[in-house]
């Protein structure tokens, strides 16, 4: 696909609607536009992990492996972004889209970070160091994303694969935090669910 941008500012958005990538002008407020503004969110939070993780990186090399998924992730997100923002009938033959082998090569890499790490007596808490908190928000970004394309997919709007995708994506950010956790000489805060803040 040839990307243009001559200008930032359109104005077209001016009384409260966008134009899918077809041209059709709709609400900012629908679902297929909350979807993937959503996904547009994640990967700035994403963006946020990345650069995190590269700082920690200078200091634990193989968080390198980390900072590469989650660059290879942002260019995944832009091509999902893509395809929410166009409708099913406007799909071009080239346009990139989410496919099947992009959750198959997740669950592999979440499995291998995943047999280092240990089994968990209790829910993680959001925190640690920055690369951690950023991926619990990326986390939970992401998960809104999910419930907002839930209705698209019931509706028949949205490829199954891309529903399969972000579903993965946040057991990744998961994964992945508790992993960075662990590579960079970090604790992980768990829930005690019997423990009072004191007075």
């Amino acid at each position: 696909m040839a990307i243009r941008i001559t200008r930032v500012y359109t104005r077209t958005g001016d009384q409260g609607t966008t134009r899918l990538v077809g041209g059709q002008e709709t609400p900012k407020d629908h679902p297929r536009i909350e979807a993937y503004g959503t996904i547009d969110e994640l990967n700035s939070v994403m963006g946020l992990a990345r650069t995190a993780v590269s700082k920690k990186a200078a200091q634990f090399p193989e968080l390198k492996k980390l900072e590469d998924i989650l660059t290879r992730i942002s260019h995944e997100l832009f091509n999902l972004g893509s395809e929410l923002a166009t409708l099913p009938a406007d799909l071009h033959p080239q346009q990139p889209r989410v496919t099947q082998e992009m959750v198959d090569r997740l669950e592999r890499e979440m499995d291998e970070m995943n047999e280092r790490l240990p089994h968990l007596k209790s829910f993680v808490l959001p925190g640690g160091d920055w690369p951690e908190a950023f991926l619990h928000q990326a986390r939970t970004v992401c998960r809104r994303a999910e419930r907002q394309m839930a209705a698209m997919l019931r509706a028949g709007e949205i490829e199954p694969v891309m529903m399969r995708y972000v579903n993965r994506l946040s057991d990744a950010c998961f994964v992945w935090g508790r992993w960075a956790a662990l590579t960079g000489g970090e604790r992980e805060f768990l829930w005690d669910p019997s423990r009072v803040t004191p007075e």
